[in-house]
């Protein structure tokens, strides 16, 4: 059959152009550090004129193992589902008009309308360009293939060599996608399949997703110039490629050796204003949340009050009173246990009659938490401590003021899981009368950059 006898002779030419190759390029080349992969793809599989089913849709399932930068090694499933008969026409047996009789293959030689098939394959694959992002490939190996019905005149199981070529595109280290072409060779016998299949898919590599680890070699290194070690940096869990890990615009060397200040927490006394910004613009303690001790924290005076958070200048603060009132859950209803509590800062609003209160609610955060959902449940409950305190004990509602937070304003870090009490809470600010007044609008906390490395 000559085009078997073509297909022989090209394959016969490729396997002396893959040893020539693998003679020059195999040797001491190192293997891949993410060596398996898998792809999956689909095509289309032509078998020769003759044969009697005609050509079909093939699904392939490849796993390929990287023994070096060049060669790779690929153990494949092969699958036709469907595959109909190819025919002709007998001129000798007419019909009709004159017009020879359409003769179906396989009805003729296995007494069926379809069949499908299935194969195991092998290959082995020569990288011309090895790890570059386009990557052109030819291949070696052998396929084998089962039929679903038995063939009169033809082998249904055969087995034999194949050959092609294709081409690899890396997405990135774990992705890619590829085209392949293999012309096959199956011929125990004279009677044996010529095949050949184009085929397109997508190549995932197992483990090249997965963030390297970083070590230290050669000495001291120190990756973002900060002053820490790349090796301290992994032990405290800092980034050793970036100088200011949390974005608070005080570097990570600072925190760790001057501050003593937590370089994974932009906010390390959770007191409302990031560290960097404590340390060189409102120059309040970064560690302290009430650095004048006033008992105010530093970012609700700068924010809220427009007080003076610095050390010695605790006298102006408002008074605060802080109502860890446990209301039910997705309610704003006060218990009657907790009226004593409202009682008493009803007392002072009224010695105080240009006294002011300011209500807050604040909501811890669990992992589930909704932002939105939080807003408005704290401001629902600050709201029905004002009506409380204008109901029950009649403060006139125009020296009041009831805002919610959510859980945007922690004092304490949340767990994930069960959250934390001490953020589920009501506070009420009182500025006595003759204090000056608030700002009008909430003041926004000063945002410094990032940290860059400290200069050489």
């Amino acid at each position: 059959m000559k085009t078997r006898g073509f297909a022989k002779g090209l394959l016969v030419a490729l396997v002396a152009g893959g040893l020539f190759a693998g003679s020059r390029a195999a040797y001491a080349e190192p293997s891949t550090e993410h060596p398996v992969n898998i792809t999956f793809s689909a095509g289309r599989m032509d078998f020769e004129g003759d044969f009697p089913t005609d050509d079909g849709f093939v699904g392939n399932v490849r796993l390929g193992y990287d023994y070096s930068r060049w060669w790779t090694f690929e153990a494949g499933l092969l699958l036709c589902p469907y595959l109909e008969g190819s025919s002709y026409i007998d001129y000798e047996n007419k019909k009709g008009q004159g017009l020879g009789a359409r003769i179906d293959r396989l009805q003729d030689e296995a007494g069926v309308d379809s069949t499908w098939a299935v194969g195991l394959t092998g290959d082995v694959l020569f990288h011309f360009t090895p790890w570059k992002r386009v990557d052109p490939y030819f291949t070696l190996g052998a396929a084998a293939i089962k039929f679903g019905d038995d063939f009169e005149e033809n082998d249904d199981a055969d087995i034999g060599l194949r050959g092609g070529g294709g081409v690899l595109y890396n997405i990135n280290d774990a992705w890619g996608v590829r085209a392949d072409f293999r012309g096959s060779v199956a011929g125990i016998s004279e009677k044996g399949t010529v095949n050949s299949i184009l085929d397109v898919g997508v190549r995932y590599v197992f483990g090249a997703n997965i963030p390297p680890a970083f070590t230290v070699a050669g000495g001291v290194k120190d990756s973002d110039a900060d002053g820490l070690t790349d090796e301290e940096e992994l032990r405290i869990g800092t980034d050793p490629f970036h100088p200011d890990t949390d974005k608070d615009g005080l570097g990570d060397f600072d925190e760790v050796r001057k501050y003593l200040t937590d370089p994974l927490n932009p906010d390390t006394d959770y007191d409302g204003l990031k560290d960097g910004a404590e340390v060189f613009h409102y120059t309040t303690d970064p560690k302290l949340r009430d650095t004048d001790n006033g008992g105010v924290a530093d970012g609700h005076e700068v924010m809220e009050d427009g007080t003076d958070p610095r050390a010695g200048h605790g006298g102006d603060d408002l008074q605060l009173f802080e109502l860890n009132i446990q209301f039910d859950y997705n309610q704003a209803i006060i218990k009657p246990q907790y009226f004593k509590d409202l009682d008493v800062i009803a007392k002072v609003l009224t010695r105080d009659a240009g006294a002011t209160a300011r209500i807050e609610g604040h909501a811890d955060r669990l992992k589930d938490s909704k932002r939105d959902y939080n807003q408005v449940l704290s401001e629902r409950r600050a709201k029905a401590c004002l009506d409380y305190l204008a109901d029950k004990a009649a403060i006139e509602r125009s020296r009041m003021m009831a805002v919610g937070y959510g859980f945007d304003r922690p004092k304490a870090a949340n767990d994930k899981i069960n959250g934390n009490p001490v953020n589920r809470r009501v506070e009420v600010y009182i500025r006595k009368s003759g204090m000056p007044p608030a700002p009008v609008a909430p003041i926004k906390a000063v945002e410094l950059p990032p940290a860059t490395a400290p200069a050489k």
